[in-house]
């Protein structure tokens, strides 16, 4: 009997619409990993969690560390209760935490939900904090997701994430490389927000919208879309960057997500077509791959012959919960789980923290 590895995956994205849970099973056979989503939850986000989230980059000092203990136990709670729902055997949590902080020129990263307090809670013991020691070796903390796309996903030659930031993982010389695209449900979700809904289902608001030339050539001209890999967006780039372009445009929000959409699909065809070739397949996860108008937008400004493979909703909506899971089991075991050909760093690195139920 191969040995069989139970762990719960915690994800909670920038787009603020819920925390993911996924329990999963990973096993190894001759050097190659298999894995399985057996169970999954998504615990939408109450107007008080998304208010102190959306709220936290403001904090004082010692609010951003009561807040960050409250998250953690509420995290173990959440934990905690999904296990037992589901009666589940757990060897090990693995949690992304919510990102208040990324600015990786400055050595910073941080992402809310105390390690300890989620142990302590839940019982378990758990790995958090996954992105700090990469930033200290110099790497940019992110797309951690490469390490799982590489070692689960080989099949495709390119994995795309359409979450709250668009990224991309493809191999590349030989070498795996990734960095974050552009703005994606960060960008869409927030500008739903502002006609009422929490997203746009299957892109139609941007769809029945006329594009604004002028925002749509100020946001392709952002100094981000020029810069080399490896390159991480965080919200602190999207807040002074992107957001006074789009308060700066007089047009319906209709027009303006029509825009965000044309914008958005320009630059991740972009660089599918930069880095891939005719006959090239990439799986495409993330709550974007279920917004039709963007998927077939950037369809249609993809090279002849590179195809766009929609998987099964359960693995579009939780392969980043499932593949920090498989992070966490990673560091437990004291393997590789951040590739310095992705984020830049000094080196490879086996990246989180380990907390101790007791």
């Amino acid at each position: 009997m191969k040995k069989i590895h139970n762990v719960v995956g915690l994800m909670s994205g920038t787009s603020l619409d819920g925390l993911d849970l996924a329990y999963c099973t990973f096993r190894n056979e001759q050097n190659n990993w298999k894995f399985k989503i057996e169970k999954t939850q998504t615990l939408a986000y109450n107007n008080h969690w998304k208010k102190q989230l959306r709220g936290s980059m403001v904090l004082q000092g010692d609010q951003l560390l009561e807040l960050h203990h409250a998250y953690g136990l509420w995290l173990g709670v959440a934990a905690v209760d999904f296990i037992r729902k589901n009666d589940l055997k757990v060897d090990l949590i693995a949690s992304h935490g919510h990102t208040v902080f990324h600015q990786p020129e400055k050595g910073v990263t941080f992402q809310l939900g105390e390690g300890q307090s989620l142990a302590a809670k839940s019982g378990r013991p758990v790995v958090s904090d996954f992105r700090t020691k990469d930033v200290v070796l110099g790497g940019q903390g992110a797309p951690l997701v490469p390490i799982g796309d590489d070692l689960l996903f080989n099949e495709y030659q390119a994995c795309l994430n359409l979450g709250g930031i668009a990224n991309i993982s493809f191999s590349h010389d030989g070498l795996r490389r990734a960095f974050d695209i552009s703005p994606a449900n960060m960008l869409l979700n927030f500008l739903a927000a502002q006609s009422g809904y929490e997203y746009d289902r299957e892109g139609e608001i941007a769809k029945s919208g006329e594009i604004d030339t002028t925002l749509l050539n100020a946001l392709n001209a952002l100094p981000y879309y020029n810069l080399p890999m490896p390159k991480s967006l965080g919200y602190e780039w999207f807040s002074h960057e992107v957001l006074p372009l789009i308060d700066s445009s007089m047009a319906s929000t209709q027009d303006i997500m029509a825009t965000a959409v044309a914008h958005e699909a320009t630059q991740i065809s972009r660089v599918i077509n930069q880095y891939l070739e005719s006959g090239d397949r990439v799986l495409v996860t993330g709550g974007g791959a279920l917004n039709t108008f963007l998927v077939e937008s950037i369809k249609g400004q993809l090279a002849p012959g590179i195809y766009l493979v929609i998987p099964e909703k359960q693995l579009i909506n939780f392969k980043e919960a499932m593949v920090f899971a498989f992070m966490g089991l990673l560091r437990w075991q004291n393997k590789i789980n951040c590739l310095h050909t992705v984020t830049g760093a000094k080196k490879d690195s086996s990246c989180g923290i380990v907390y101790l139920p007791g």
